[in-house]
Formats: C-alpha cells, structure tokens, sequence
C-alpha cells in the first residue's frame, strides 16, 4: 500500500486512538507490580489481560518473565511459562485474552452489512516454534474467527499480523459491555478448535493444529506490541503517554497502592482515611469523606478493602493519631461509578479509620 493509502486510512480515526487495545505495551501492571503469578481458573495478571485455566498450576504470568531483551522501541512484555507437560482433554482451555468494551468497537459495524475489516498485530517469542493459534469472539461466544500464526524461529522476536473482513453477522454490544473478545491460545483442546479464515456460529477459541504451550514444560510465550486498528494494513504502534494508557485501565481496575505497589502490601501510602464518631457504647466509625474514583468505572465497581497489613476486607482504625493495631471488619457505602466510602461497626471509641482498597469493573 503507498504512503497516501496510509495516510487516508489514518484520517479515518481519530489520532491518538487508533490502537483498540489497552495496555499493549505491557507498562501497567498494578495487581502484581511484577511479580510472577500461577494461574488458576479466570483472572486478570497485567491490565486487560485476563487468562483461564481449566486446570490449575500448569503455567505462570509475569511482566518481563525470564528478562528477555523486549524487541526494539519496547521496554515490557507479558511473559508465560509451562510448569508442566500437561496432555490436553478435548475440553480443556489454556488462553489469554483482552475484552474490548462495545463502546470501542461500536465504529466497526459488526453484525451489519458495513462491517469494516481490522487488522490484529503484536511481537511475539516462544522458545517453540511451529503454528499458534487465537480466536476473535463476541460476548456470547455465538461469532467465532479462529486465526493462526506461525513462529519460524525458537527465542526470537518476530512481528505478526492477522487482516480480518468484519462480520456482518451475529449480535455484537455496542455499548459498555464486552465487544470484541481476543484469544490467544496456548493450549486448547479439541472441542473448542474450528479451521482458521472465517467467520462461525461455532464457540472457536483457536485453530486447529495450533501448538499447546502448556504441552511442554518450561516452555515459553511472551507478547507486547499488541494493536487492533481499524482498516487492512498494521500501522506503527501506537504509543499513547503512560498517563493516558493508566487512566484508561483505571476504567476497569483502579487501586488505592501506589502503581508500584502490590495489592495487599504492608504500607500506609496511599490509604484512604476516613474520619470518625461514636455513637452509644460501640464506636460506629461512621466514614465523614468519600474516596472518589481518579476515573469514571465503566460499571459500580467490585470493592475489595485492605487493612494496613494486608487482610482484606478488614479496616484499620485510629484513635487521636495513633495508629491501632485492632482490624474492623467493614462495610461498603456509597459504591457507584464515581467513588466510595466506608464504614465499620464494631470495636471501641475512635477518631477515623485506615483503609486500602481495590475497585474492579472489568468485563
């Protein structure tokens, strides 16, 4: 395609947003703050990535797993490792996946006669080589492309890209539910593998003859670069400020922990401080101020307090500015989109309470 095509295809959408994806870079990690986590059952590592595991223990996800050198112009990446060799059942389903909201795909026309055709690119490095597979999907899994990909060489960077015609069929959210849905498989058993290039009523979460990572023990998959545009042609990618890329996971996942900081550390920083009464001969704790949300949620979030040391759904109280050590259990008020509070019932006399939190709307 000659520059001008580009360039007219840019002019479509608007700057700064051409890129579908959050996070694909792999910069923003505020659950683990780096750390390696054994996946188990459906969870959420870096932001926006969520993987499933039918079977518990048989790989990790960490950001820059193994510290590999991220291909040119990248500083992270989303690192899997294989704790086992494990034999596939035809049900079983190892993947990684990102929900796009229907807001943000609404612009494509899924599901009408002007479906527009997107393109899917990313780096990618496994210490396997051969054909990998995915899966594009809408929310009820009733629409289903599975595409493949190949890796011609163990341990090396190489850049993919998968064009793909929008489909004009099916029912696709256009609003703040989930949208397009992206797998990447890395270990999918028979009964959810369908032929690549096209469009099914089938529930595809990747291709037939695609390579399962979990097969192998120790082997490796790492990902970043991830972008979904608009149009037949992967452009650069598109670097947002990281600002900008953190308020847009915020609108899923926000935390009181500073962004470096894990959930459940031992630490003050951060903490919402709610101040306090009495009220007959147990301390009511009532929360005078409200923590609002640094971004609008997508939904009224899933709130998850945190004392001080880490137990959640605890609330730490103080008493004429002294920290104490006695952990209330608490309770949620106010929970909307825009902010929350708290409150705890039991315990003696005090002046306010401590509290770290985590609020979730993912989808």
């Amino acid at each position: 395609m000659t520059q001008a095509a580009v360039l007219a295809q840019l002019g479509n959408t608007p700057l700064g947003m051409r890129n579908r994806i959050i996070n694909g870079a792999m910069e923003i990690d505020q659950r683990n703050a780096g750390a390696s986590v054994t996946v188990s059952g459906n969870s959420y590592y870096l932001d926006r990535y969520q993987s499933y595991a039918t079977v518990a223990s048989k790989m990790s996800i960490q950001q820059n797993a193994g510290s590999v050198t991220p291909p040119d112009g990248y500083t992270n990446y989303l690192g899997v490792t294989s704790l086992s060799a494990y034999s596939l059942s035809a049900s079983d389903q190892f993947r990684l996946q990102q929900k796009i909201e229907g807001y943000n795909i609404a612009d494509l026309g899924f599901g009408t006669a002007n479906a527009k055709t997107f393109t899917l690119s990313f780096w990618v490095r496994s210490s396997l080589t051969g054909t990998f597979g995915g899966a594009f999907n809408n929310s009820g899994y009733l629409r289903s492309y599975p595409f493949t990909y190949t890796i011609n060489s163990a341990n090396t960077w190489e850049k993919k890209t998968i064009t793909v015609a929008g489909d004009t069929s099916g029912t696709w959210n256009t609003t703040n539910g989930q949208g397009l849905i992206i797998n990447f498989g890395l270990g999918i058993g028979s009964d959810n593998l369908g032929t690549a290039g096209s469009w099914t009523t089938n529930t595809y979460i990747s291709a037939t003859g695609a390579t399962s990572v979990v097969g192998t023990s120790g082997a490796t998959w790492y990902i970043t670069g991830v972008q979904l545009e608009v149009g037949s042609v992967a452009t650069e990618f598109e670097r947002r400020p990281f600002g900008m890329e953190l308020m847009l996971c915020q609108r899923y996942y926000e935390k009181s922990y500073d962004i470096d900081t894990a959930i459940g550390a031992s630490t003050y920083t951060g903490a919402a401080v709610y101040g306090g009464g009495t009220t007959g001969s147990t301390a009511s704790f009532i929360g005078s101020t409200n923590t609002d949300f640094k971004v609008h949620k997508r939904a009224t979030p899933t709130i998850v307090w945190y004392d001080m040391v880490g137990n959640s759904n605890k609330i730490q109280r103080w008493q004429l500015g002294v920290h104490n050590t006695d952990n209330q259990t608490v309770t949620t008020v106010r929970n909307s989109q825009t902010g929350i509070g708290a409150y705890s019932g039991s315990g003696t006399s005090a002046s306010g309470l401590f509290a770290h939190w985590t609020a979730s709307a993912e989808l």
